[in-house]
Parts: C-alpha cells; sequence; structure tokens
C-alpha cells in the first residue's frame, strides 16, 4: 500500500503559530475568515491564538483530507509565502511566473496581492495539483 503525501504539516503549523496572533496559522489550515479576524484582533486578543494551541492537530487533520497533495508542496508555498510574499517567491515557486515577478517590483501588488494569497493559496495550489493528477 502506497503511503498518502501530506499536505500540510504540524511542525509549519506551529511555527506559523507563532505568528498566530495575526491568523498566519489559520489561513495555513484553509481558515481564512477566522484568519482574518486573528489579524485584526490580534489573535481573539490573544486568547484564541492560546486556544489554537491545542486546537492545530485537528486543523492539520481537516486539511489533510480536503487539500489535494502533489508536485507543489503546501508547506513549502506557505513558508515562501508568510516570509517572502512581498517579493512574490511564492508565486514564482508554484510556476506563475509573471505575476511572481510582477509582485517582487510592486511589493505584493502593494499588498493586495499578499491578502488574496492568504485567502487562496490552498486552493491554487490544489488547482495545479489537481491538474497534475496528484492525489491520484
Amino acid at each position: 500500500m502506497e503511503a498518502k503525501q501530506e499536505t500540510h504539516n504540524l511542525v509549519v503549523g506551529y511555527i506559523l503559530w507563532a505568528f498566530g496572533f495575526l491568523g498566519a496559522h489559520r489561513f495555513y489550515f484553509g481558515r481564512p475568515i477566522s484568519g482574518t479576524i486573528y489579524f485584526f484582533t490580534l489573535g481573539l486578543f490573544l486568547i484564541g491564538w492560546l486556544v489554537d494551541l491545542f486546537l492545530i492537530p485537528k486543523m492539520e487533520r481537516e486539511a489533510e483530507i480536503r487539500y489535494i497533495p502533489g508536485p507543489i508542496d503546501y508547506n513549502v508555498a506557505w513558508l515562501l509565502l508568510v516570509f517572502l510574499g512581498f517579493f512574490g517567491i511564492h508565486r514564482m515557486y508554484m510556476g506563475k511566473w509573471l505575476t511572481g515577478i510582477l509582485y517582487l517590483l510592486t511589493a505584493g501588488l502593494f499588498g493586495i496581492g499578499y491578502i488574496y494569497d492568504m485567502w487562496t493559496l490552498n486552493d491554487q495550489i490544489t488547482l495545479i495539483n489537481g491538474r497534475a493528477g496528484g492525489g491520484s
């Protein structure tokens, strides 16, 4: 029996949790609405951020079910987005060279593209991996 390729990783989730008072881990696990709420409330005034320390394993399991593994690694793309997103490195990694260069020249389209990618990166990767025959 072939081992299932993972999409999201607990260690990456906890690394992003360290920045979780800004919602990074929630975006990573495919929860953009609560990620946005965390961003504007500093992790629900740090209380939600602390509670998430215990909820991350559940969020990771749900993300594993929801997203398609394949040639684009979610973990690499997310780390590139969170730490280098304004430079478009995550888009170049996904093969989106034109928009990656555009992000590089415009600081992630003046921050708007960066926010857009926080909301949609998991779905963008799932589409690419699905086209590549991932998850089969």
